[in-house]
């Protein structure tokens, strides 16, 4: 019974085909927030691990994982953007894997999505960067400012414009109601 070795995080890191099953669809998805073409994310994937691979050896296991995996995706999405046409980003719904929803349902996913997409192109990278840090991948201010390399207070700066920013665009494009007569 004392026979049993439970690997330990370096030891998990060494072996690069556990890590890429273990990160592929988080790495996959910051390439998608970060403006990848679906086409793309699959070559940009690979891309991103095989910089893992060149630098596994340097990496301080003290260190969060997907901060690093965060930071060498976000430059391979740079790369990637700066080679291809910006604005051919559209985000794709996620159809409903029961098949149950309804079309009228559908169609509002759809136009949130077409407005989420609208609101994330008037942002500058950096704003569009934080935002989705915070919003999609649930990261804090302090995990955001150690990957982006940046003063924690300009993380909530740029997260508070872009929050402010978001709230300005739905109420824009909600409906105007009449006001509640009682």
């Amino acid at each position: 019974m004392g026979d049993e070795h439970t690997p330990d995080r370096g030891e998990r890191l060494s072996d690069l085909s556990a890590l890429y099953r273990e990160h592929h669809a988080y790495v996959a998805r910051v390439l998608r927030h970060l403006g990848l073409d679906a086409a793309l994310v699959d070559d940009a994937v690979q891309e991103v691990f095989l910089v893992v691979h060149r630098r596994l050896a340097a990496f301080d296991p003290k260190r969060s994982l997907r901060n690093w995996l965060f930071g060498i995706s976000r430059r391979i999405a740079s790369d990637y953007r700066r080679g291809t046409r910006k604005g051919s980003r559209p985000l794709v719904l996620v159809a409903d894997p029961n098949g149950s929803m309804p079309s009228h349902d559908n169609g509002m996913r759809m136009e949130s999505a077409r407005l989420v997409e609208q609101f994330l192109a008037t942002l500058d990278d950096d704003k569009r960067t934080v935002f989705l840090l915070a919003e999609v991948e649930g990261m804090t201010a302090p995990e955001i400012a150690e990957v982006l390399r940046l003063n924690v207070n300009t993380v909530y700066a740029r997260l508070r414009a872009a929050r402010i920013a978001f709230e300005r665009t739905i109420a824009a494009a909600e409906p105007r109601r009449a006001p509640w007569t009682g």
